[in-house]
């Protein structure tokens, strides 16, 4: 009588196992509430067991060249006979393979510690699979694991590779793939080549990958932009983003800061683009003779009616239509250039020079006002634009009278709930001189008033004959 063959006793074993998974959830209600940890990481430990099961028996299968003998390849006999499967994950675990097959001697079980035997236990290949067979990771992380160090092992001191490939994969069973690969930069950093500072050399190849693309305007006029970075520009950017990007709740209101994550990057990156801007004017001797400055077509009308839409002009973003009120407040800005045009499209004005407060003005405002004058608003004098109370678009002079610091944020808020404020030609008990009326609208209202009154001046209108303000 034939004895029992050894596989047959493994096969018995998995198809009890089977059984019984199948009649667990029956089951479940009889066990104690301290049992489920347990029982689960008794199932986790033997799906593992039975993907690098599985794993190995395709080792077997293929060294055998079994698919070939049915007219298939390894990826199609998986789907036959592994149809769960189909839902996933073949093509990594036929890769892995594969992979393992043709670069090693490695047989389904190896003991890779055998004095007889002839594979590289130190190699990336090696040990890698020896995770894989044992369902301590996936084929898919194993993949990506060897491209990674297929990628910069040769850079690594030859003793360290082994070491570096067992790191990889611990970091990788625990973040995933992208913390994984976010260790290349600390590994060569520590294990690489004495002979060459290979951290440099790497990231010296990533600069000609850096990009930033040309804006790309989608259906609801967000513009979109891709961006790729080297080590060194992101860090550079996030200094100067981060200080800028954190949540402002007012503590002088209790007014949280209901800003998105993204949406208060978006308002940081341009804080830095305006100062940028506004920088540049300066040591140029002005926006009209700057590169930086936003140069936009409008007409007088639509600006005293508050409605329509400005054009800029002359940059990658000619064409984008702004709107009204956005362009009222950035006429506070030393940044932007409006193209004023009359009822017959000709040009009234190139710039209303006059529109923007002088440079011993904005010192002078700096000493007066030290911060962004928005109650429970800290942001320092640097950080801050010097903005119209009584809009120039309405009349409003560049006069200190006139005049209030106004972070980024907080100025593009007064103008979109159409803030007023008093300036005060000696500081009140809390030593303001600027009082912000946080009404929403209170601007339409004093503007109203002034109307009322006759004290409302039309924006200076320069003499056509040189397309000047007076």
């Amino acid at each position: 009588m034939e004895g029992i063959r050894i596989i047959d006793q493994h096969r018995e074993a998995i198809a009890a196992a089977t059984e019984a998974l199948a009649n667990l959830g029956a089951a479940l209600s009889g066990a104690y509430g301290s049992e489920l940890s347990e029982l689960l990481t008794e199932i986790d430990a033997l799906t593992s067991a039975a993907d690098g099961a599985r794993a190995e028996t395709l080792l077997e299968t293929t060294q055998r060249g079994v698919e070939g003998e049915e007219g298939m390849t390894l990826y199609a006999w998986i789907g036959k006979y592994s149809p769960s499967l189909l839902m996933g994950g073949r093509g990594q675990l036929a890769k892995m393979v594969h992979e393992t097959n043709q670069r090693t001697r490695i047989t389904p079980g190896l003991d890779y510690d055998a004095e007889d035997v002839v594979v590289d236990a130190e190699a990336p290949i090696a040990i890698i699979w020896d995770r894989v067979r044992t369902g301590a990771i996936t084929p898919a992380l194993g993949l990506v694991a060897l491209r990674e160090m297929e990628s910069w092992s040769d850079r690594l001191q030859p003793a360290a590779v082994g070491d570096v490939t067992r790191g990889v994969l611990d970091v990788g069973a625990v973040g995933g793939a992208s913390m994984m690969r976010a260790l290349k930069t600390a590994m060569l950093a520590r294990y690489g080549r004495p002979d060459m500072d290979e951290v440099e050399v790497a990231q010296e190849k990533l600069r000609r990958f850096a990009f930033l693309s040309a804006p790309n305007i989608e259906s609801a006029e967000i513009t979109r932009y891709t961006m790729g970075l080297t080590p060194e520009q992101a860090a550079v950017i996030e200094a100067a983003l981060g200080p800028l990007a954190k949540p402002r709740p007012n503590p002088e209101t209790g007014e949280a800061d209901l800003r998105t994550n993204g949406q208060r990057r978006a308002e940081a990156l341009l804080e830095l683009c305006s100062r940028a801007a506004a920088a540049d004017a300066h040591a140029q001797g002005g926006p009209a003779e700057s590169d930086a400055c936003v140069h936009v077509s409008v007409s007088l009308e639509e600006l005293e009616r508050r409605a329509g839409a400005g054009e800029v002009l002359g940059s990658a973003a000619t064409g984008t239509r702004l709107g009204i009120e956005t362009l009222r407040r950035l006429c506070c800005d030393a940044d932007l250039i409006p193209h004023v045009l009359g009822v017959a499209s000709e040009s009234l004005d190139e710039g209303f020079v006059k529109r923007l407060f002088t440079r011993r003005q904005r010192r002078t405002l700096w000493r007066r006002d030290t911060e962004c004058t928005f109650p429970g608003c800290s942001r320092p004098a640097a950080w801050t634009k010097a903005h119209h109370v009584l809009h120039w678009a309405d009349g409003g002079p560049s006069n200190l009278d006139n005049a209030a610091l106004l972070c980024q944020m907080h100025h593009t808020y007064v103008h979109s709930k159409r803030l007023w404020a008093v300036v005060l030609s000696e500081p009140d008990e809390r030593g303001r001189y600027v009082v912000w009326d946080l009404t929403p609208g209170s601007y339409d209202r004093e503007l109203e008033e002034l109307r009322r009154r006759g004290a409302l001046r039309r924006p200076p209108v320069p003499d056509r004959t040189d397309g000047q303000v007076a």
